[in-house]
């Protein structure tokens, strides 16, 4: 991890705690991911019991005779409960169309898992090992993936969905037998067989079986019509599975791995015809982890998931489709693009095509260093990244192609941008503590003639449009190892000259801090001019060239004191309030979103 440094002179009238004691602290601190629990029995019109070792022909309606969660599936109607026993359930392709309740037997722990145990292992000496299995799940990257670009970065094999694990960690895939450690396994399609690196002797060798858990069409199954509400999922845990664990359809069935899932709808689209075949989804205390490709793709107005775990996907981890009106709070969410792929856009959590009023609040999204954090990306409208916690991605909240975004009240640590708004319109970011992770707003020509992914830039602001977006209240707060400006205002050379509306409205109240020296504070675009972009290394210059901004902004001294309470405890709360720097008022809309009582507070998240 990097240092985080000390500003010296910085003195105050009163501890920052004095000024605490009217606000909340944001974020909470959690608790983050699921917390244990002890479930009752539903009241539900049946409720069916299953148990790993359960009969599939025992009618489940009982503790004591339970049946299999196939069987139980197959057999709810809206309104119903399937109540797990603990245990492993090495299980996948469950079909549900009903809004049914999910849940475990009091605080017992049923696990989903997608892979089988491997047993027959033939010794092929060089250390290696091998065995036949039947349930392949190869793939490619999708057609707009660049391979002349990026094929020197991620090799294919990275794509196949496979995954083999030993004691209960994961290896990693290689291109051939020659390449295989201790810590690999490759596998030969053609023949089928898994080779691995570690004598399988006395070891647990787990290889996936299944690629997805949970499908929930919305059309008909098990001789019912989709009633189209979603289900309710609350502490369970989903595991080891090829491609994904749950996918909640939209109007376009769920895709293979081949085709690309996410274009639901296609095209530009009216809010009132899509996100409406299920609706309502619920995840509670639920974990997903070890999944080849995504956690899950979500579909659907009013999903909710709160307090649950996502961790170690090949690339994304919740991916939500074309939906309104969404909440994702108290979340923990960590090391996405485990496989590395480079050129595939990952992201923690990607909200994507067209979903309106996605509110992201209160989360940890941490371990991202091949990943960004929470990615909006082409045609949505209305987000809200509120409180959250967001260290070690690349870009910790990207709005991309969109239009209305509400960022406030975040903590950013040590991430490659804290914050990027790129080609977009209306993003206000207000009162965000910013450590380490600069902050990068920018425009180029993208367009919706001849883009490489066709309609996307069709669904948000057109090159002229990418303005009205607000920076203030906000602290900056950067070590020596953080080199470029602390806020970025860019477009491309090209546009220059042709694009100059200013993309923000305001810039103020904001408090710059790094440590070192020769290192600008803001770079700006677009200017009149030429070049159109330009840097600063004081705000005294860039109010000299860009008239109304910073009025009320303040850059720091050089760092040798105290500037957190206790960055090691991820404490983040100034240790006390700079000399000339005041509480600044917070729109009304604002402080309803986080929860702030007082009219005004000081720059930053705390």
């Amino acid at each position: 991890m990097k240092p985080l440094f000390s500003l010296r002179r910085w003195v105050g009238a009163f501890a920052l705690c004095q000024l605490l004691a009217a606000a909340h602290a944001q974020p909470s601190g959690g608790p983050y991911g699921p917390v244990p629990q002890r479930y009752a029995v539903p009241k539900a019109p049946h409720v069916y019991f299953v148990a790993p070792d359960g009969r599939a022909d025992a009618a489940g309606t009982s503790v004591g005779e339970p049946t299999t969660i196939e069987a139980a599936v197959a057999r709810v109607v809206t309104g119903d409960a399937i109540v797990m026993r603990g245990g492993t359930y090495r299980t996948g392709g469950l079909q549900l169309n009903q809004g049914v309740t999910l849940q475990p037997y009091e605080d017992e722990a049923p696990v989903l898992k997608g892979t089988r145990v491997a047993t027959d292992w033939q010794p092929l000496g060089h250390n290696v090992w091998r065995t036949r299995w039947a349930t392949l799940f190869p793939a490619q990257p999708l057609a707009w993936w660049h391979r002349d670009r990026e094929g020197m970065l991620t090799p294919l094999h990275r794509f196949n969905n496979d995954m083999v694990f030993i004691d209960g960690e994961p290896l990693q895939s290689a291109g051939w037998e020659g390449e295989l450690s201790a810590r690999g396994f490759f596998i030969d399609y053609a023949k089928g067989y898994v080779y691995i690196g570690t004598d399988p002797s006395g070891r647990t060798v787990e290889i996936t079986a299944h690629d997805i858990a949970l499908h929930r069409p919305s059309r008909p199954v098990h001789g019912k019509a989709s009633d189209r509400r979603g289900p309710t999922l609350r502490g369970l845990t989903f595991t080891q599975y090829a491609y994904r664990a749950i996918d909640i359809e939209g109007k376009k069935p769920s895709t293979l791995v081949s085709e690309e899932p996410t274009d639901d709808p296609v095209g530009p689209s009216p809010e009132s015809e899509h996100g409406k075949e299920v609706v309502g989804t619920v995840l509670e205390n639920v974990t997903i982890s070890h999944c080849s490709r995504v956690a899950g793709y979500f579909r659907g107005d009013k999903l909710v998931i709160r307090n649950s775990l996502i961790s170690d996907t090949g690339t994304e981890g919740i991916y939500v489709i074309g939906s309104a009106d969404v909440l994702l709070e108290r979340n923990l969410i960590r090391r996405n693009n485990v496989n590395r792929l480079t050129g595939y856009y990952p992201a923690a959590v990607k909200i994507f095509n067209q979903s309106h009023r996605v509110v992201v609040r209160d989360n940890l999204v941490i371990e991202q260093p091949h990943s960004n954090g929470v990615w909006w990306d082409v045609g949505n409208h209305d987000g809200v990244f509120v409180n959250n916690h967001v260290e070690g991605t690349q870009a910790g909240v990207f709005f991309e192609i969109s239009k209305g975004l509400t960022v406030a009240g975040n903590v950013f640590v040590n991430n490659q941008q804290g914050a990027r708004i790129l080609n977009s319109a209306g993003a206000r970011i207000h009162h965000n503590t910013f450590v380490d992770s600069p902050v990068l707003i920018d425009r180029n020509e993208r367009s919706a003639q001849g883009d490489h992914f066709g309609w996307h830039p069709q669904t948000g602001p057109d090159v002229n449009e990418r303005v009205g977006h607000v920076f203030e209240g906000n602290l900056l707060v950067a070590s020596a190892s953080v080199k470029g400006p602390l806020l970025r205002v860019e477009q491309s050379p090209v546009t220059c000259g042709k694009v100059t509306a200013p993309m923000l409205t305001r810039v103020d109240g904001n408090v710059y801090a790094r440590a070192g020296s020769g290192q600008p504070l803001v770079s700006w675009a677009p200017l009149a001019a030429t070049p159109c972009q330009a840097s600063f290394a004081t705000l005294d210059a860039f109010r000299a060239v860009v008239p109304g901004v910073e009025r009320q902004g303040r850059a720091l001294p050089a760092p040798a004191g105290a500037v957190f309470r206790s960055p090691e405890l991820r404490r983040f709360e100034l240790a006390r309030v700079p000399e000339g720097v005041q509480p600044l008022p917070v729109p009304e809309p604002v402080r309803k979103l986080l929860g702030w009582q007082a009219p005004t507070h000081l720059p930053g998240a705390y």
